[in-house]
């Protein structure tokens, strides 16, 4: 999964039907891409990161690795309680 990519749509207030058609892309295709069932070819990332004017790099940054520099919520809480 993308989460930064899943926040962008939703900070843009943009339904995933209508950014398929904007971008015209299948809509399958693109709820896959965004809930990480499929890798986006490179055409899709680049074409997703135009328009929402984001770093590719970024907003593709997979959810394993979203926890690793974030740390996770749940394991800090729970040092804490010790």
């Amino acid at each position: 999964m993308f989460p930064n990519l899943k926040m962008e749509i939703w900070r843009s207030g943009v339904r995933q039907n209508r950014l398929a058609v904007e971008l015209n892309i299948d809509e399958t295709l693109l709820s896959k891409v965004i809930n990480g069932y499929r890798k986006p070819s490179a055409h899709l990332r680049s074409t997703l990161a135009s328009y929402f004017q984001k770093d590719e790099t970024w907003l593709f940054r997979e959810e394993l690795d979203f926890y690793r520099r974030n740390g996770d919520a749940t394991q800090s809480r729970g040092s804490q309680d010790s």
